[in-house]
């Protein structure tokens, strides 16, 4: 972590944060920008998971560090920033050829906070 050495729109000098991380190969930056710049839904972490296990592991390593579930898949860390905990499987399940079997995917999703693979698969086959 270091600080922005001079004065910028966000605080005087030394106090502005700046974190720079790698997930997944992926870099990022991250900045305490003050209270004027909420994280929002627009900017979401996904993050897909072969089996039930993995998503249970990811999603409650979240809430135990003080995360808060939010629904469908979708947890906020500690920090605000929004996390979907989706199986990898979503994307194929989400543009199926069959319409009917889309629909059920996603009405088994929307009633669920955290997602659950077995559910979702057996709500898909009717």
């Amino acid at each position: 972590m270091r600080t922005l050495p001079s004065d910028a729109p966000n605080g005087p000098p030394g106090t502005v944060k700046v974190v720079e991380f790698t997930l997944f190969g992926q870099r990022f930056q991250a900045m305490a920008a003050g209270d004027h710049h909420p994280f929002n839904d627009a900017i979401s972490m996904v993050v897909h998971c072969e089996d039930q296990a993995e998503l249970d592991r990811y999603w409650n390593a979240i809430l135990e560090a003080g995360g808060k579930a939010q629904a469908c898949g979708w947890i906020n860390d500690r920090f605000g920033v929004r996390w979907q905990i989706v199986p990898a499987k979503l994307d194929e399940w989400i543009n199926d050829d069959d319409p009917v079997r889309t629909k059920r995917t996603f009405n088994a999703i929307w009633g669920m906070v955290k997602l659950d693979i077995a559910a979702i698969e057996r709500a898909r086959q009717g």
